[in-house]
């Protein structure tokens, strides 16, 4: 009887034994699928991924590039444009009776084409290193870029011509002071903005907040000068940006040709 127990006991122990090489291929299975997911993905996903991610980085790089060019291209382009252009002729120059050298020139605002635009002017100074008295108003950046009828360009007042051995007080007037240009009012009637631009200009000039609320990046007095020769012709020109420059003298002759 107790022999019969005892291998009944045997045979459920014997059924019930663990299932060990199974379960040993069941981990290996497991490792080789997860190795397999992981080798997919650093050799097959991880790379595509970062393919993904280099393209659009570049793309974005590549707008930027052409957005930046393309507004390096309009400011070139505005660079090259001149609102204001006067034409000086140097017609004499000659000491007078008590030695002292005296240079006339003629004063003429003319349009791109190099036309007259009003009626020319004639002044005699003292001397041959004669300066060009201007006020300027720069407009921000955008504004000139983006093309505005009023702030799109530099605006310019001639104010007056004087030499290094006169007083500047003494000078020649061009334009009269608080006013519009009698150029721009010719081009289109000045608006109401642009007429308290240059009544309010040194109160502009010394007010910073007042100046950014009407878009003004930079106002001051300009006065650029050459050392006039005989018989030459120059240019002050006025660019978009605000630069006021003065070209190298020409012979007359060849100004015209």
């Amino acid at each position: 009887m107790a022999a019969r127990i005892a291998n009944r006991g045997a045979d459920m122990s014997a059924g019930r034994h663990f299932p060990i090489r199974s379960f040993v291929w069941s981990v290996v299975l497991v490792a080789v699928a997860a190795a397999s997911v992981y080798l997919c993905f650093e050799l097959v996903v991880k790379p595509r991924l970062a393919l993904q991610n280099q393209i659009r980085e570049q793309s974005a790089t590549i707008l930027k590039l052409e957005q930046e060019n393309q507004r390096l291209e309009t400011y070139l382009k505005i660079l090259k444009r001149i609102d204001r252009r006067a034409r000086v002729e140097v017609l004499r120059q000659a000491k007078d009776q008590q030695g002292a050298l005296q240079t006339t020139i003629r004063f003429t605002e003319v349009d791109d084409a190099g036309k007259p635009i009003n009626t020319s002017r004639e002044f005699t100074l003292p001397g041959q290193e004669v300066y060009f008295d201007t006020l300027v108003i720069k407009f921000d950046d955008h504004f000139v870029e983006q093309a505005d009828p009023i702030k799109g360009g530099a605006l310019m007042v001639f104010r007056r011509i004087f030499s290094s051995t006169m007083r500047a007080q003494d000078g020649f007037a061009i334009d009269k002071d608080g006013q519009v240009p009698e150029v721009y009012a010719e081009r289109q009637a000045a608006s109401d903005f642009e007429k308290d631009l240059w009544r309010r200009f040194w109160d502009l000039a010394n007010d910073e907040k007042l100046a950014k609320e009407r878009g003004v990046r930079a106002i001051h007095g300009d006065a650029p000068y050459m050392l006039l020769e005989p018989d030459r012709v120059y240019e002050i020109c006025l660019r978009s940006t605000g630069e006021v420059i003065i070209t190298p003298g020409t012979r007359m002759g060849a100004a015209g040709e």
